[in-house]
């Protein structure tokens, strides 16, 4: 068993199963938990890094040097459950024990098991604490023609006590209009609270945010979700942690954080990403 996580104490990262560690937590003690839990996709996924390296006859590269395109396998995880909900619903139930009366749990999905978490939540906490769907959309990757290409992730947004949960928009970065010559220059140049619907790009395997672990959500989707609902100081509480960054947007945004994760790629991938921060690992 863990040592019971301290409040007082540094940020932290649990490496282990996250459901023991959940139940070692005290309750009502996070303002934002936010669950990225396995898609279940039924397969086992696995990251490319894509580098550019210097060859004669390669291709014609800056200033007409040549380069190959290397390919070289990365981070894995199963995301293959047999019995999906019966491991997900108990965290579930973990995670709203944690949160504060006047927190927000966000759950991160895709169109293959939304559905089925809306009416489990509903269920188990009451469909009055229901707040939103947000639906993050980005326009990268592969394409089918047999249908039309899935490009975007559902977030699932409930209150622990839905007249009491803490949400500033005003905190939210803006973003631009996409029609400016419809308001003024004053509000085009501010630019327009963000919707349920989230225009951002994936993490881009080439970027300086990459960190080479499998499905890593930009920065700029949680920061959102922390500036949105919680306060400076506050606890910020991520289980699937993966590549950690809930705990990078939480500290620039002068937010506390524990991360969970039993994956130990995903534990060395946060010891580099933390490495010039006070963070307990444990």
């Amino acid at each position: 068993m863990h040592e019971r996580w301290d409040p007082t104490g540094p940020d932290v990262v649990y490496a282990g199963d996250n459901l023991p560690i959940l139940r070692s937590l005290p309750g009502s003690a996070f303002a934002v938990v936010y669950l990225d839990p396995p898609f279940n996709t039924g397969r086992s996924r696995q990251a490319e890094r894509v580098r550019g390296v210097r060859a004669a006859g390669g291709r014609l590269g800056f200033r007409g040097q040549g380069y190959e395109v290397t390919r070289e396998r990365t981070l894995a995880y199963d995301d293959r459950f047999s019995d999906y909900w019966d491991f997900l619903e108990p965290r579930l139930e973990e995670a709203w024990r944690v949160l504060s009366p006047d927190g927000l749990l966000y759950l991160h999905l895709d169109y293959r098991e939304v559905h089925y978490a809306k009416v489990l939540l509903d269920a188990m906490f009451g469909p009055e604490c229901f707040i939103n769907e947000i639906i993050w959309a980005y326009d990268y990757g592969a394409r089918t023609k047999r249908r039309w290409p899935a490009k975007h992730d559902n977030i699932l947004v409930y209150a622990k006590l839905p007249d009491f949960y803490y949400f500033d928009a005003a905190a939210v970065d803006r973003e631009p209009y996409m029609a400016p010559g419809l308001v003024t220059p004053e509000q085009a140049e501010r630019g327009k609270l963000p919707t349920d619907t989230w225009w951002h790009t994936i993490v881009s395997p080439t970027g300086q945010e990459r960190t080479g672990y499998p499905t890593q959500k930009p920065v700029g989707i949680l920061r959102r979700i922390v500036q949105a609902s919680s306060r400076p100081g506050d606890w910020v509480l991520d289980a699937f942690a993966g590549s950690g960054t809930t705990g990078a947007a939480a500290a620039e945004l002068g937010r506390r954080f524990v991360l969970i994760d039993d994956n130990p790629e995903a534990i060395d991938v946060m010891r580099t990403r933390f490495e010039k921060q006070q963070v307990a690992f444990a």
